[in-house]
């Protein structure tokens, strides 16, 4: 899942507490999830979320309202647009799930925070593409590996993503520390990382290949 919304290891439950009965209701909505999840980048207005989302505006500021009734979002600046007051908000909630509470949810919930993540990601690599940034760095880092595994690796597995994740955001936090203390400009990237059980129509082989999965 993307940093805004994230699913935390068993392990990681008796810190992070379950999840937030405002937050699940904010979530109930697919519109509601796209608008947090650009909340949690950057500060914005019902109007430029419309735009962004290709929503009609009175849908977006809606489900805004909604969002600040239930505190996920907070009011930062108006201004001035067009002889209207334009109201610029912020998240204030980053959805955290741990695998427990994931697991809670309807399928049709986790698919819409799935759709709307997937979307993000595809137009973060789209944008880079068309922008000659994604290739920019010779250091970059894309790999896709087939595997298969039992429940036990499944887990294991999970675990280690986790895992990374924590240190992802440890070295963001340094980064921005010092970054400030140089007053540099940072280096904007984007971290995927999604582990899913693939389509039963071919599963690698042990030589790295692929096969014909039996029907069974």
């Amino acid at each position: 899942m993307p940093e805004w919304v994230m699913v935390a290891s068993d392990m990681a439950k008796e810190q992070a507490g379950l999840v937030d009965a405002r937050l699940a209701k904010a979530l109930s909505h697919p519109m509601r999830v796209h608008i947090l999840a650009i909340l949690n980048d950057r500060v914005a207005s019902p109007n430029e979320i419309a735009g962004m989302i290709n929503e009609r505006l009175p849908n977006v500021s809606y489900h805004v309202r909604a969002l600040h009734e239930l505190e996920c979002i907070e009011l930062v600046r108006t201004a001035q647009r067009r002889g209207a007051i334009e109201h610029y908000y912020r998240a204030l909630k980053r959805p955290f799930f741990s695998d427990r509470d994931w697991k809670r949810l309807p399928q049709s919930a986790r698919q819409a925070m799935s759709d709307v993540a997937l979307q993000m990601v595809w137009k973060d690599v789209s944008t880079a593409i068309e922008e000659d940034t994604f290739e920019r760095r010779p250091d970059r880092y894309l790999t896709r590996s087939p595997l298969v595994l039992d429940e036990r690796g499944w887990g294991e597995l999970n675990e280690v993503l986790g895992g990374v994740l924590a240190e992802a955001e440890r070295i963001g936090s340094q980064s921005v520390k010092r970054l400030a203390k140089a007053d540099e400009i940072g280096i904007p990237t984007r971290l995927v990382m999604m582990h899913f059980e693939a389509s039963e129509a071919e599963e690698p082989d042990s030589g790295g290949g692929s096969r014909k999965r039996r029907k069974r």
